[in-house]
């Protein structure tokens, strides 16, 4: 079959991202990478309290298991992207973190930047699984989050044209939109 010129494989990119979108933020996000393998590395650790220094993590009294709050995370993976979407049935970001989250008793905020402001800050250099992390796609300021899976990794409900699916923070489409990331559990 022949490759397709670049003229065309340029216009299919731009209809891409005219029909994807985060509906936390109504913007149209760039199309996202492709992953290039969809087997997930184990979560780097499991267990963390829910208070992070001293702080009571939102909406949660318990512990949580970040193994498996990263668990239920990783299940949804194939899920479609459904803009506006909070269950099962398909996904934005921010639909799809509250969605994991609520599984394990924690209750986050519908929207992107109302999720940024919860928790506390982590640096990049300290990040562990369930962290959210959080990038700058369509606009300034938080407009896509996703859960860190451990590792570089990160699990994330994409654009209209993806499902939920794991990537690398260190891909370079991620690490130049890499905004900071967030501990609530």
């Amino acid at each position: 079959m022949p490759r397709r010129p670049a003229a065309i494989r340029a216009l299919a990119l731009a209809a891409s991202a005219l029909t994807g979108a985060c509906a936390s933020t109504g913007g149209v996000p760039r199309p996202f990478p492709i992953p290039q393998s969809r087997q997930p590395q184990a979560p780097a650790s499991a267990g963390r309290s829910a208070a992070v220094d001293g702080e009571e993590a939102v909406g949660n009294a318990a512990p949580v298991d970040d193994y498996a709050l990263v668990g239920t995370a990783l299940a949804l993976r194939g899920v479609p992207y459904r803009n506006g979407g909070d269950g099962p049935d398909g996904f934005d970001c921010s639909g799809f973190t509250r969605y994991v989250y609520a599984q394990h008793g924690v209750a986050l905020p519908r929207e992107v930047r109302d999720q940024f402001q919860q928790g506390k800050s982590v640096d990049a250099a300290d990040l562990a699984a369930g962290d959210l992390l959080f990038f700058t796609t369509v606009a300034p300021g938080p407009t896509h989050v996703g859960i860190s899976i451990g590792g570089d990794q990160f699990v994330h409900a994409p654009s209209s044209t993806g499902v939920v699916r794991v990537e690398h923070l260190r891909a370079r489409y991620w690490s130049t939109r890499y905004l900071g990331a967030r501990r609530v559990t």
